[in-house]
């Protein structure tokens, strides 16, 4: 993960629970939760656009060579 052994969540999960209390913890973990949704299907959406902007940019460019090859044509 980044480097973080069990020892070093364990001291971490301590630290919180003396911080925030263990009532806290569903919240924050519900929060946590719902972030990392977020933060990945905002980042899907993103891999999306792009992957749908070159196909356009094509589609674009086919109907520009049609419009000029109708016009040499006529």
């Amino acid at each position: 993960m980044f480097g973080l052994g069990t020892q070093e969540l364990l001291i971490i999960l301590v630290i919180v629970m003396v911080i925030f209390g263990a009532g806290k913890l569903p919240q924050i973990g519900e929060g946590m939760g719902k972030a990392i949704r977020n933060f990945k299907k905002s980042a899907k959406d993103a891999e999306d656009a792009i992957d749908i902007t070159p196909d356009e940019d094509e589609k674009a460019e086919n109907k520009d060579e049609e419009k000029k090859d109708e016009n040499k044509k006529a």
